[in-house]
């Protein structure tokens, strides 16, 4: 099976052959997947070097000319490093265009704490009008691509990642699909995390429900799953801990509830180890999620 950056790559190929709107923005990361794409389009794909700043600039100048940009580069430089950039390049000058991330929140660790970026989305969450798709298999990367390609003038985070769950789920977008029905509390997982989820919670009596789109949140969803639950949440995410809580509270705000939003912690691991090891060493593994899920329920 192929890697998500690697859907992404013959995804976004084919998507440039397809829609003559389309331009790929790069800064070195991945450029080799697209040579061939470069080549037969060197006025729509972009490698602008080592400069994410000057990446999300050149997207957001592409989108003023209405172009649908992809602009694509590690989460830790298109999100962090170049937020004052999707600050003002896309939200205040109204543009639109779709940030494609690698590297999540751990999954290079060998790069060290500069490749790494468990922010990233709570970071979005303070820009207005942005869809973020965070999907759990490549078959859900390659949809959800072609979903933000065809998304008018929107703009659209894609958080790619190389944890993948064994089988991929219908994704449309916009809502939390129930996997399993329980009574005594519901677990949200997200993205790349459901299995050791479903793996955590194997004979629980809880409902579990996945999304590959965290934003906008789905209130109803959250709200009829509830409706069928005790006021239980919890919240199992790929990045930092706690950052959909406020969503989930916001959505459960006439409802007396109680959420346990699991995550990536803040304390940073200086051990560069492999990414099993974070998983581990941030309790998202299906023992460590066990003992906090049941722990909570009780």
């Amino acid at each position: 099976m192929d890697t998500m950056r690697e859907r992404f790559v013959s995804v976004t190929s084919r998507l440039l052959e397809e829609d003559p709107r389309l331009a790929l923005v790069l800064a070195e990361i991945t450029m080799d997947g697209f040579r061939d794409a470069q080549q037969r389009h060197p006025d729509r794909v972009i490698n602008v070097g080592i400069r994410e700043q000057l990446l999300v600039g050149v997207g957001g100048g592409l989108a003023l000319t209405g172009l649908r940009p992809f602009v694509h580069t590690f989460a830790s430089f298109l999100v962090e490093r170049a937020f004052e950039q999707v600050k003002l390049d896309f939200g205040h000058q109204g543009t639109g265009g779709v940030l494609v991330s690698a590297g999540a929140s751990y999954d290079w660790p060998a790069g060290g704490f500069t490749h790494m970026a468990p922010g990233d989305v709570a970071l979005l969450d303070t820009l207005d009008g942005w869809t973020v798709h965070v999907p759990g298999h490549p078959d859900e990367a390659g949809a959800l691509l072609r979903h933000a390609a065809a998304a008018g003038d929107d703009k659209v985070y894609v958080r790619l990642s190389q944890q993948s769950n064994s089988a991929p789920r219908p994704v449309d977008g916009l809502r939390l699909q129930t996997v399993r029905e329980g009574r005594a509390g519901v677990v949200v997982a997200v993205g790349p995390l459901l299995d050791n989820v479903l793996a955590a919670t194997e004979g629980l009596d809880v409902t579990v429900l996945y999304t590959a789109t965290v934003r906008p949140f789905d209130d109803a969803a959250l709200r009829t799953a509830v409706g069928r639950a005790t006021a239980d949440v919890v919240l199992v995410e790929p990045y930092l801990a706690g950052t959909s809580a406020t969503a989930a509270g916001a959505a459960l705000v006439e409802v007396p509830h109680r959420i346990l939003p699991l995550g990536v912690g803040r304390a940073e691991l200086r051990r560069y180890g492999t990414l099993e090891e974070h998983v581990a060493a941030h309790g998202l593994d299906a023992g460590s999620l066990r003992q906090r899920i049941t722990g909570f329920l009780r």
